[in-house]
């Protein structure tokens, strides 16, 4: 397959995929999810690959969905629709994404995201569907649009987390260091920026000796218990959720906004920690 948003590489039993439209953050568009998911489904048939390993080019992992396409433009986009709005529709829509997302958590081979700059929003959704994470100190994760259009598609935080710290992410949108993503338990590692690199490969290198049978036993091992605890329904839910907190009076509120000043300027107006109302340039009073 050819890519457009991404490069894949194979080298001594592991295969990178790295997300490759640096100009945007590595931002989401239409074919990332298609593409990324058959990068996966590639290494994971390939018999010489025995660990895949996902990053980003340029300044950070991922910054999220491309709000330039999705919240900027006029008119119905994908994940924007005129009101009133078909959510069965949307459902669809994101929940092909979350599938194609969580190819790296069905993977039969260990997948490992390492992350500089920033893993936020839907980029966040990605990397959590890893077994494991490495970040830098310095780089950040998170979900800001749990503040404003947006809920956590693969749902990811609670069963990484557990109850206090996943409610805790989700009730702020904080965005935080990888330093405190190691200290709650989020990801396996962090470390200075000038080490990750080669934390990832001594990484790689303790796991691509083990042979591929004994690497596919213990992941379903592991999978298996989180998805009795009801990792589908779960994930059902949330992208249901996900599309009604877009067309919600204040889901559209943020798409005028970004239609009116752009999305950046809406996304810091949204996580200023004001409360928000329907309607550009309004406030609830606290």
């Amino acid at each position: 397959m050819a890519f457009t948003t991404l490069r894949y590489a194979v080298d001594d039993r592991v295969a990178t995929i790295t997300l490759d439209r640096p100009g945007k953050l590595n931002a989401i568009n239409d074919a990332l999810p298609r593409e990324l998911r058959a990068a996966v489904e590639q290494a994971d048939a390939d018999p010489d690959v025995h660990v895949i390993v996902l990053c980003g080019a340029g300044k950070g992992f991922c910054g999220g969905y491309d709000l330039e396409r999705y919240a900027e433009a006029e008119g119905e986009v994908p994940g924007s629709q005129a009101m009133p709005w078909d959510p069965t529709v949307d459902y669809a829509l994101m929940a092909g994404n979350t599938d194609d997302f969580m190819a790296l958590w069905r993977a039969r081979k260990p997948t490992i995201c390492k992350i500089h700059g920033a893993a936020a929003a839907g980029g966040s959704d990605i990397a959590l569907c890893c077994d494991l994470i490495v970040m830098a100190e310095d780089a950040r994760i998170g979900y800001p649009p749990a503040r404003v259009w947006g809920i956590p598609t693969t749902m990811m935080w609670v069963y990484r987390l557990g109850i206090e710290q996943a409610k805790r992410m989700l009730f702020t949108g904080d965005l935080i260091s990888g330093s405190e993503a190691v200290r709650i338990g989020l990801v396996h590692e962090a470390v200075p920026a000038e080490e990750l690199d080669a934390a990832v490969a001594r990484l790689c290198d303790r796991i691509k000796g083990v042979p591929k049978n004994q690497l596919m036993m213990s992941k379903l091992a592991v999978n298996q218990a989180y998805e009795a605890m009801g990792l589908v329904n779960t994930q059902r839910f949330a992208n249901f959720f996900d599309g009604i907190a877009r067309h919600s009076p204040e889901g559209l509120w943020f798409r005028e906004r970004a239609q009116a000043v752009g999305f950046r300027e809406a996304v810091r107006e949204r996580d200023s920690g004001a409360p928000i109302a329907p309607g550009v340039d309004k406030r609830l009073p606290d």
